[in-house]
């Protein structure tokens, strides 16, 4: 790259200069701190900043980041081509502020064009362009100018520092040869900078992209869950009422029973007014024509018979209605997984290692001492492992497995390249699956051979288990079906193939049963 490139690369777009605390902007453009700022602070009133460059659009004002390495490389630029009348060096022998052409080395002065004729031009006086370090041009020890570039020290000498000082026998550069050796590095470190910010660039497009897919998913499951908990509310409230009416009508049959009595009070005070009248009575045919009273305490026994004090408060039966009401809202609404039903999983025996029995409904995996035929497909795997014959692309889903036949096992997903023998074959040893695994009552995870172990374990061996698949969200997740339902642990991955379930029983004598129920 000429030098004419390398300074061009080196301008800030806006002013035009070389970069004077250059910064580094998310889209990966450089600009002077001061120059984007003042072209920002114009846009106040803007909603957006975009980059000079790009016009790549921020809604927030992003924050600036010095970049350090351009910052050097500019200032190292900036040393040698600096315009003159910018440089603020001015000539020694002038009478009034005339700027300066060429400043000599040796006599450390600096002069205009008019004193430049008439400055000594012999071989030893050395012209460089104005510059007010001069003294940093000359060896500190010996007052000579500097001549060479020390590669083993790193500094730049004069002739005797390599003759006769401290440099002595070490290897030697011309400073034009050293800096075009710098040069060369520094313009290796700024392609690696362009590189590392387009990769940055990249991968920040990369997250926003996912991030704008992962609202979207965030803002459906929003409106899905808030939907269920206003059906949830819903039940619970009619439900509520239920209870509440059943317990109110509890308590006012009391009413009924107390109106009852007092009826009956009445009638018995009525009654014995009666009969008091009519053994007061003197004539007898009077009182043997009269109604027969014992009829009429027959009657009011029987009727003694049909009312009832209402016993205690029913507390059993308003436990049961509450009971019921809850169970009809759990059956109604899937409260843990709202996803599709339960995906219909289906063996697939081409898969099956030699020692895996498949039942006929391609439900339950089991292990056989007896070996399977002797046909040896190429999907068939070494050891007593199993695929489903479904594979998973996209969406969300789930299976259950009943795991309690078995003392050891794995059960997973995995990609179809898995391998189909050796170690490397089995789900959890590689990158190309996932598993939950139970050995000696001990439980882990196993994904690229790593395996965490779950430190409380599942409460019970006979625990059904739901495996969960978001495809998108690439994502898969085991939960143990007991009561409360437990979640057990998430893999996540950029999911790259389609993925199948995935058995393994480990020791012989054991079955693991894909249960169909929803």
């Amino acid at each position: 790259m000429a030098s004419a490139d390398v300074t061009s690369e080196l301008r800030c777009s806006i002013c035009m200069e070389i970069y004077r605390d250059p910064v580094t902007l998310p889209c990966g453009h450089n600009f002077c701190r001061g120059c984007i700022t003042q072209a920002w602070d114009h846009q106040e009133h803007l909603l957006e900043y975009k980059c000079p460059e790009c016009q790549r659009i921020y809604w927030r004002r992003p924050e600036l980041v010095r970049n350090t390495t351009l910052h050097n490389i500019s200032e190292a630029f900036q040393a040698t081509e600096i315009d003159q009348e910018q440089t603020g060096v001015f000539c020694n022998y002038c009478d009034f502020p005339v700027p300066a052409t060429k400043s000599c080395l040796q006599c450390e002065t600096s002069l205009c064009d008019h004193h430049l004729r008439k400055h000594d031009r012999s071989g030893e006086h050395t012209l460089l362009p104005p510059t007010t370090d001069l003294g940093k041009r000359k060896c500190s020890l010996h007052k000579k100018i500097l001549e060479y570039y020390c590669t083993k020290d790193a500094i730049c000498v004069c002739v005797s520092c390599s003759v006769i000082g401290g440099h002595v026998g070490h290897k030697m550069m011309s400073l034009d040869e050293a800096s075009e050796e710098k040069k060369k590095q520094l313009r290796n470190d700024l392609q690696k900078l362009m590189a590392e910010t387009e990769e940055a660039e990249k991968r920040v497009q990369s997250l926003e992209k996912r991030r704008r897919k992962a609202q979207e998913k965030a803002d459906g499951e929003t409106e899905r869950v808030t939907a269920l908990f206003r059906e949830l509310r819903r039940r619970l409230e009619d439900l509520e009422k239920r209870v509440l009416s059943d317990i109110t009508r509890q308590v006012e049959s009391y009413d009924d029973v107390i109106r009852q009595l007092e009826i009956k009070e009445e009638e018995l005070s009525r009654k014995m007014r009666d009969i008091e009248e009519l053994c007061n009575m003197t004539d007898p045919l009077t009182v043997l024509q009269e109604s027969d009273t014992g009829d009429l305490c027959d009657k009011e026994d029987r009727h003694d018979k049909q009312l009832h004090d209402g016993g205690d408060l029913d507390v059993a039966g308003i436990s049961h209605t509450l009971h019921t009401g809850l169970a009809e809202i759990m059956s109604g609404i899937n409260v843990c997984f709202y996803t599709q039903e339960a995906a219909d999983i289906l063996l697939d025996e081409n898969t099956a290692g030699k020692h895996l029995h498949i039942s006929d409904d391609r439900k339950t995996a089991s292990w056989s001492d007896r070996k399977q035929n002797d046909l040896k497909p190429p999907q068939r795997f070494q050891y007593a492992q199993v695929l489903s014959s479904q594979s998973f692309s996209s969406g969300r889903h789930y299976w259950e497995v009943d795991v309690g036949g078995s003392e050891r096992w794995r059960v997973g997903m995995c990609y179809p390249s898995i391998a189909r023998r050796g170690d490397q074959s089995v789900i959890g040893n590689n990158n190309k699956s996932w598993c939950l695994c139970r050995s000696h009552n001990l439980y882990s995870w196993i994904h690229n051979g790593k395996e965490i172990w779950l430190p409380d374990g599942i409460p019970s061996a006979r625990v059904r288990l739901r495996i969960c698949l978001d495809y998108e969200a690439g994502q898969i997740s085991f939960y143990a079906l007991c009561d409360p339902i437990r979640h057990l642990h998430t893999f996540t991955a950029a999911f790259t193939e389609p993925l199948h379930a995935a058995l393994c029983i480990a020791i012989s004598g054991g079955f693991i049963k894909i249960d169909g129920r929803n």
